[in-house]
């Protein structure tokens, strides 16, 4: 009977340790920017664009930047995909500034609606 109470309170630990091990706050941030800090400042990509960064490789070594799609493609398993737009500088920027969209973006910008037409009315004649 001793021996039954000491596997189950043993068990019983177990089992509740595991719910307070995954309470435990996460570092997936500080990982990221530390990363992301050992990225040289000239090997960034453009903003808008992407580089795939393979680890233990040198940065004159790592392959050019490319579209975010292409990178995200062809990523190898030991390597991971910079995107030019976490390096943006803000700094530039004043508070009252709209974002210029580039020349190349699609959309309805400076595009004024047609005019609405409305049918004219017929007299009853016609």
């Amino acid at each position: 009977m001793k021996q039954l109470t000491r596997v189950l309170t043993i068990g019983f630990l177990i089992a509740s340790a595991a719910p307070v091990l995954a309470q435990q706050p996460q570092s997936k941030d500080s990982a990221k920017k530390a990363l992301i800090a050992a990225i040289p400042a000239d090997a960034r990509p453009p903003k808008g664009m992407c580089r795939i960064w393979i680890d233990a490789v040198p940065a004159a070594q790592q392959p050019a930047a490319t579209d975010c799609a292409t990178a995200v493609k062809n990523r190898p398993a030991n390597a991971r995909i910079i995107f030019g737009d976490d390096f943006a500088d803000t700094t530039k920027s004043k508070p009252g500034d709209k974002p210029k969209l580039p020349p190349s973006a699609k959309g309805f910008t400076g595009v004024k609606p047609p005019p609405v037409l409305l049918p004219t009315k017929r007299s009853p004649e016609q």
